[in-house]
Order: structure tokens, then sequence, then C-alpha cells
């Protein structure tokens, strides 16, 4: 190998160390990229670089990140996901395992509206899991379904993930939408499918609300709660993404009229304060600048590795693995669930994903389908111990009976859940192409 090629793997090598150290994401990757860049080719190697950074500043589809964060944290921050709790519990408390079911449809109706994880783990963990507990749910299989409905923001549209796998894939974020529709909530009846299950081999472990407690709340109040409190996000989410995924507006336009229709929303509810509005702005802001932070490092990064050779380097790599295609892909995808163990999503997205990727499209891979599969891998890295974040947002607001190993343990038989997910979108790859190319994308 050149000089070039092993600093290349020293930027891989020293930017693994920075994170084990506890440098922030960010800085890791922008001080290995500019040392070892400079090491290798001294000043001229960042002749690009300011091109590169504008491009991302001025990327109009990136606008539509801090409008969805704020969509969703205003949804998050005005108490929304307290009542549909309430309300969907109450729909499916009188079967066993009922309050499971509800949880996942909670966690469904707020990814799809805040695609936030760690508000939506810390919500449900606080209002639920005390409940479970008390109704005689195990303690690992109430953390995994709390867990696990928590992540499903991150496959379901609109989510943060989709729209920059679209940007690094060359895809649309309509189509990457579109093609994470049917796997996202497929993932999510795999999991309903697998608690009702459960719950009639084993009766006892998942009960049913008693029958009084379910009478408290009457049938037309009921039915009044859910048109006032579940129908207003619903319809949120399905304008945004229709009007995306129909082509009636961009994704930007979109999520402006998504952050507008959040905002009319709470105003409505009675809920809007300074206060309340200062702190989903300060929320805002925090979030949005830590992703264009991680953004603008992952050029000069990517910029780096390219002129060491590092492209050479992977595509030489992949020769080794045996059986084409195929087994190419899964080496991949199985290095992206390892890395997941240590690593958060942004990072395997912005520095693994890219290393790949241009193998990938020399083989004629369907990138939309490719897409969705790193997606859903990436899903598993909010479960994996032991650094899934799922799994810290809960233990901080666990009861002092739950220990971390519980939340471990539960969190494992829904790991194999989504490889479930995966195979079979991997088997059957017009499960997350056939809705885009039906519309026309």
């Amino acid at each position: 190998m050149s000089p070039n090629e092993w600093l290349a793997i020293g930027m891989i090598a020293a930017f693994f160390v920075l994170l084990i150290i506890g440098i922030p994401v960010a800085i890791s990757i922008a001080v290995t990229a500019f040392v070892f860049g400079y090491l290798g080719f001294g000043p001229m190697l960042f002749n690009l670089l300011p091109s590169r950074i504008y491009g991302v500043v001025t990327n109009y589809t990136f606008m539509a990140i801090p409008l969805f964060v704020f969509m969703g944290v205003m949804l998050e921050k005005s108490k929304l996901a307290e009542e549909l709790i309430d309300v969907i519990g109450h729909l499916f408390g009188g079967i066993s395992g009922g309050m499971g079911v509800a949880i996942i449809f909670v966690g469904v109706l707020l990814g799809a509206a805040t695609g936030i994880v760690g508000a939506t783990i810390v919500t449900l963990g606080l209002l639920t899991l005390p409940t479970l507990l008390r109704r005689g749910y195990p303690k690992t299989l109430a953390t995994g379904m709390i867990c696990a409905s928590g992540t499903l923001g991150q496959i379901i549209p609109p989510s943060l993930v989709l729209i920059l796998l679209a940007e690094i894939l060359g895809e649309s974020v309509g189509t990457m939408f579109a093609a994470a529709m049917v796997p996202g909530l497929a993932l999510a009846g795999i999991y309903i499918v697998a608690i009702l299950v459960v719950a009639q081999l084993y009766p006892g472990m998942m009960p049913p609300i008693p029958a009084e407690e379910r009478a408290q709340l009457s049938k037309k109040r009921l039915l009044y709660k859910v048109v006032t409190v579940v129908g207003p996000p619903v319809g949120l989410v399905f304008a945004v993404l229709g009007s995306i995924i129909g082509g009636i507006a961009a994704p930007t336009e979109a999520a402006a009229m998504g952050a507008l229709g959040a905002l009319v929303f709470v105003a409505c509810s009675g809920r809007l304060t300074v206060s309340l509005l200062s702190e989903v702005a300060k929320a805002t802001l925090v979030i949005s600048a830590m992703v264009f932070f991680i953004l603008i490092s992952a050029q000069v990064f990517g910029l780096a590795f390219r002129g060491l050779g590092g492209e050479h380097l992977v595509a030489r790599m992949f020769e080794w693995v045996p059986g084409g295609e195929v087994s190419a892909l899964l080496f991949m995808l199985l290095l992206m669930f390892v890395l997941g163990f240590f690593l958060e999503w942004i990072e395997i997205s912005y520095i693994a994903l890219p290393l790949f990727l241009p193998f990938f499209v020399q083989m004629g891979v369907d990138m939309v389908w490719l897409g969705i599969l790193v997606g859903l891998v990436l899903q598993t890295s909010f479960l994996t111990p032991p650094f899934g974040w799922s799994l810290f947002f809960l233990k901080g607001v666990a009861p002092k009976e739950v220990s971390t190993l519980d939340i471990y343990k539960g969190a494992l038989p829904f790991i194999g859940l989504q490889f479930l997910a995966v195979a079979l979108v991997f088997i059957f790859p017009s499960i997350a192409t056939w809705l885009p190319n039906a519309i026309g994308w």
C-alpha cells in the first residue's frame, strides 16, 4: 500500500480513538480529516473545501431539517404524548397485551409526528412503565416494548435519517419517504403480532385493563377524545407526507406547513405560551446546529479520505468478500450493525456509508432499496447494548427496581424482530420499491 493509503487507515483509526475518549462527534470527524489530509497533501487538498461547505449550507432540501425538528419539538413539548397514551390505551386495553399494542401505536404516531426518539421513550417510560409493572408485565418485556416503540420514528417518515440518507444516496426525499412507509409500518406490525402471540401463549404475562377502570371513560367520551386528540396529529402527518409523496410540495415546503400546522394545533389547544415557544426554539436550534455541524465536518472527512485513496482500499476490501453483490451487501449491513454497538446513526451514515457507496453504485444496486436496508439496520443502533441511546433514555426515567440488565435483556427480542424486517426487505425488495414505482417517483 502507498503511504497515503496508510494515512487513510490511520485517519479511520484516529477517528474511533477520539470517539472512545469522549471527544464530540463533529470535532472528531473534522480534526482527523484536517490532520491526516494535511499530512498527505498539505493545503492543496482543501482547495475544494469552501465549495463543498457552501453546497451544504445552501442546500434547499436541508432547510427541511430545522422545520421538521420544530414541528416535532412543538408537538412533544405540548404534552401530546400523554393524551395519546391515555386514549389509545383505553382503545386496546380490553385485550391481553392491549397495553403493549397501544404503546406500539403511540410509537408510530409520535414517530411520524415528532421523530424524536429520546422524547418518545422518556414520555412512554414515565407514563406507562410503572403502570405496566403494576399490572404484572415482566420488567424485560415492558422495557423492551417501550424502547422498540420509541425507535420507530427513525424509519417512519418524516425522519431525519431518511432526509440525510436521501442526500447521501442522491435520491429525492419524497422517494425515500415513500419507500420507507411500508417497511416502517410493517416493522410496527411485526412488533404488534409478536406481542399478541406472546399474550395468547402466556395470558397472565400481559393482562388486560380491568373492566371497571375502562368503564370510567364512556364510549361517547372516548370517541370524542379519539377525534380531538388523535385526529389532529394524524391529519397533520398525512398532510405533510401526502404532499411530499404525492408531488404536491417539495420537502422543505411541506416541512414549513408542518411546522405551521403544529404551531396552530398547539395554539388551538390553549397550550401555546411565550415560555413554550422559547423552549421549542432553543431545542430546535441546538438539534439543528448539531446536525449541520456534523454534515459540514463530514464534507472535510470525505474529501480527505478520497484524496488519500480510501475508495481504492474499500474496493479491494470488497474484493476479498466471496459471493459477489449479495455477499458484499450483507457484509456492509453486518458491519453497520456492529458499528451500531458503539456509534450513533449519523456517524455511521456520514462516515461508513459513503466509503462503501461507490462500490454499490458501480455494481448497479438500487439505491432506494439500499437506503431502506441501511435505515432499518441503523435503527438497531438505538437498541444494541452497550451504547444504544434508547436504553440510556429509558434507564434515566425507569423505577429503581428496573436494572440496566433488565433493559438490555428486554431489547434483545426486538432486535431480533428488526432483523426479521431487514430480512424481508432484503429478500423481497418490492416491499421498499413498489410504492415509489407506483406513484412514479
